[in-house]
């Protein structure tokens, strides 16, 4: 019912920066919030930023200050990743959490595919 697709993962140079961007679309109400996460082998999945329809945002502590999601638009969400480090080297996913409707009773919090991020020379 949700269907949500990453773009901007690539491989920079430490100390540089990527926006990556996440587009949700399908058969649903509305998004209650949207959410960046990163994983790395043999590790769980960590929260990296969210952000809820007022606009109120949580971040990591290890990304404070050099990473910042925004709500492009109701089903859009962008993160701008400033300072990468070689530790932020990473998949990082697209999360939404979808808002129940009667209209839409399918529709379910939903992950995307993920998008490479490397921070290496």
């Amino acid at each position: 019912q949700v269907h949500l697709v990453e773009s901007g993962g690539g491989l920079v140079q430490p100390g540089g920066s990527l926006r990556l961007s996440c587009v949700a679309s399908g058969n649903f109400f509305s998004i209650n919030s949207l959410a960046w996460f990163r994983q790395v082998p043999g590790k769980e999945r960590g929260l990296v930023a969210s952000i809820n329809n007022g606009g109120s945002t949580n971040y990591g502590d290890s990304v404070k200050g050099r990473f910042t999601i925004s709500r492009d638009s109701a089903n859009t969400v962008s993160l701008q990743m400033n300072n990468l480090k070689p530790e932020n080297t990473a998949v990082y996913y697209c999360y939404a959490e979808t808002l129940w409707d009667q209209s839409y009773p399918d529709a379910s919090n939903c992950w995307g595919q993920g998008t490479q991020v490397t921070g290496s020379s």
